[in-house]
């Protein structure tokens, strides 16, 4: 029954799990708007999908597993990103103001906006090798 779902969902997070729900149905929804990560499959009704924070495209429940893999390397692709800029902010920005200049280091404003624009590149070109995973299905 709806109830019973999404009350084994809550005992479940009380126990300090993640919970992930798919479903298909009016009578899933309830159990999916109470989930940490919600899925229905394409062809679910309307309030599952509106319940859902993810839809797959294929109705394949295989395909979880490849969404599984794609969130954990789109994280993990996130935090090499803001690490790049982060590494270029931090290291440019007070070369370019002169703030070490006392120590015999300095750059011309322009390399340093020239620096920037590549680290813009570097993420960006980062981001675009989530097109090239392979995916298991």
């Amino acid at each position: 029954m709806p109830k019973q779902k999404s009350e084994l969902i809550k005992e479940l997070k009380e126990e300090g799990r993640v919970v992930m729900m798919c479903g298909d149905g009016i009578n899933d929804s309830p159990a999916l708007t109470v989930s940490d990560v919600s899925v229905s499959v394409n062809n679910a009704t309307d309030i599952a999908m509106d319940s859902s924070d993810v839809i797959l495209t294929r109705n394949d429940l295989g395909s979880i597993v490849n969404l599984i893999y794609i969130s954990k390397r789109t994280v993990r692709n996130i935090k090499q990103n803001l690490f790049w800029a982060f590494f270029y902010n931090l290291l440019m920005i007070p070369i370019a103001v002169g703030a070490l200049r006392p120590f015999g280091i300095s750059i011309n404003p322009m390399i340093a906006s020239l620096a920037m624009v590549i680290s813009s590149i570097t993420v960006i070109l980062n981001a675009l090798r989530l097109k090239r995973m392979k995916l298991n299905f």
